[in-house]
């Protein structure tokens, strides 16, 4: 069977699908309706090129060195020594491409056969790429497994621009009255014209879409082919993107195997890492349980009920641009999520797309400033742990951590993601101020940690005896 992989830029859950109500995505849509609309699937990062090494490796950053952007001076590379999904594939027999965004790197780890990268919003050039690919693997009857990387709905290099004015009337205008403004969001001038524009630039990611299913099924290939579509991280605007908040990492994920049942509304809390496991899965390939930590999804593909095992979900976060180190981690159940704020005494940072736009500026200007129903403050400066009650506060703002009631939960919590995090053989995890893989080799000689998280320079002494 083939893969055809669709990746949308920033997108988020702002879908009909998902339930935004006031954009328009009728090809997404669609597809939801033919196959499996996963409704509680979460990225690792809410970074671009992070995300893209999770979903390519079935591994967190912090595992494969991906801790942030790729390109330009940021420079964060995947380990060569890491599997990934090109490699695998191609040893797995299949034709490997990729069109559009790459954002991950070095390409000797990432060795797809056929490499177009470009940052076109264009989405007419890549449905014609994209039906020149499909044509020659159709031809030479060998199966693939092709990612489209669309760069829109990305900000522009412009303060508030989505890259719509050349693309004419081809996307329908959107008024600023017109806008639905997300709960994450205050509802402001500035944000519902950035929203407004942010509107046009995802009905024309849809209308690629449509481009490439068509294609598909123009060349009689739809019936041999899985298609996944996803975002690789939440809307940009604060409160979202580079975020572990779920408005950051809580993202569309669509499946559709030929002859499945159509319709399906999976609730089970599923990761990207999960993604890598489901394309070796098509593919026949055995995967090595010890190079990557998520499970083939085929098996509960369409199920509508919650399944034994599926239950919660990690991430890790710990830059986006190179100046923006900000580590972090969270577990995140069907009700409940925990944060581990490794360096919270930093502030936490903006990026440099976040920092200038326009909605920010807007934002800045009020009194009292709000991001959403969160004040400024408890954005910038957050404690080292947060636990949310998503139930009652799905907006993860009012922090439960330091509240007695919830302290056997906040334990439980702080204990899973831990077990994780040494499982997971996280750098990140911290004792008395130090990465605990730094100093493991002096465990066995003696070296006592205590058992806190920050070192305290009032009390500096050990707690135990060397």
């Amino acid at each position: 069977m083939n893969i055809l992989l669709l990746i949308a830029d920033d997108l988020g859950r702002m879908a009909g699908c998902y339930g935004e109500p006031c954009i328009e995505t009728p090809h997404i849509d669609a597809l939801a309706a033919q196959g499996t609309r996963f409704d509680m699937a979460f990225t690792s990062t809410a970074s671009c090129s992070a995300s893209r090494s999770v979903i390519y490796t079935g591994l967190h950053t912090h595992e494969t060195g991906q801790y942030g952007l790729h390109h330009g001076y940021h420079h964060f590379m995947t380990f060569g020594d890491v599997p990934t999904a090109p490699a695998l594939l191609n040893d797995a027999g299949y034709h490997t491409g990729i069109i559009g965004k790459v954002h991950v790197g070095p390409p000797e780890v990432y060795p797809w056969h056929h490499r177009e990268e470009s940052r076109t919003r264009d989405v007419q050039w890549v449905a014609d790429r994209t039906r020149d690919y499909l044509s020659k693997r159709k031809e030479e009857g060998q199966p693939f497994f092709l990612t489209v990387g669309f760069i829109d709905p990305h900000r522009d290099g412009t303060r508030g621009g989505f890259g719509n004015e050349e693309f004419g009337d081809l996307d329908p205008v959107v008024s600023p009255d017109a806008v639905h403004v997300p709960p994450f969001l205050p509802d402001i001038d500035e944000v519902r014209t950035e929203l407004a524009e942010y509107y046009r630039s995802v009905h024309r990611l849809d209308r690629g879409i449509g481009m490439i299913l068509d294609t598909l099924s123009d060349l009689r290939l739809a019936d041999d082919t899985l298609v996944v579509f996803l975002s690789d991280n939440g809307a940009p605007f604060l409160n979202s993107k580079t975020t572990l908040f779920d408005a950051g990492v809580h993202l569309p994920l669509i499946m559709r195997r030929p002859g499945q049942k159509p319709g399906i509304a999976n609730p089970n809390l599923v990761s990207f890492t999960d993604l890598l496991p489901s394309f070796l899965d098509v593919a026949g390939a055995t995967p090595d349980p010890g190079k990557r930590r998520g499970r083939s999804l085929l098996p509960i593909l369409e199920n509508t009920s919650e399944q034994p095992g599926w239950d919660r979900v990690f991430g890790s976060h710990t830059f986006h641009e190179v100046t923006n180190y900000w580590p972090t981690r969270f577990m995140r159940t069907a009700r409940y999520k925990y944060h581990r704020n490794v360096a919270w005494q930093l502030d936490f940072p903006f990026s440099g797309d976040l920092y200038g736009s326009l909605s920010w500026q807007g934002i800045r200007r009020q009194d009292p400033v709000m991001i959403g129903d969160r004040p400024l403050r408890d954005y910038v400066r957050r404690p080292p742990e947060e636990l949310y009650d998503l139930e009652t506060d799905p907006g993860e703002v009012n922090n439960l951590a330091d509240d007695p009631a919830h302290e056997g939960l906040l334990r439980d919590c702080r204990g899973a993601l831990e077990d994780w995090q040494k499982k997971t053989r996280d750098p990140w995890l911290y004792r008395d101020g130090v990465s605990v893989m730094a100093v493991e080799h002096h465990l066995p000689h003696g070296l006592s940690l205590p058992d806190r998280f920050d070192f305290d320079p009032d009390d500096p002494a050990p707690q135990t005896s060397d």
